[in-house]
């Protein structure tokens, strides 16, 4: 078995968390003030939806533990965040 490091990418905005072949480890989601929604994709904005979890408003944050060796993202790992003030860190590696 190969291991790598975990890195992890902060988001608040839609927006590519890492431009590359990787592996999505997990996420740590901070909801805000509205009900909302986190999206991952492999392949950008309109590419395959890897996970996708709502959001509660209350704000308490959560995490999404993926088990294993993570999910391959063969392109890149793109986040797309709903919700006011909705916040992810996402683990990768």
């Amino acid at each position: 078995m190969m291991q790598t490091d975990v890195k992890a990418g902060y988001v608040s905005t839609t927006s590519t968390v890492y431009a590359a072949r990787t592996r999505l480890k997990g996420l740590f989601i901070t909801p805000g003030t509205a009900t909302g929604s986190v999206v991952v994709r492999d392949g950008g904005a309109s590419g395959t939806v890897l996970i996708s979890t709502a959001t509660a408003q209350d704000g308490t944050p959560f995490s999404v533990i993926i088990p294993g060796e993570g999910v391959l993202c063969l392109t890149n790992i793109h986040v797309t965040l709903t919700g006011t003030g909705t916040t992810a860190v996402v683990f990768y590696g």
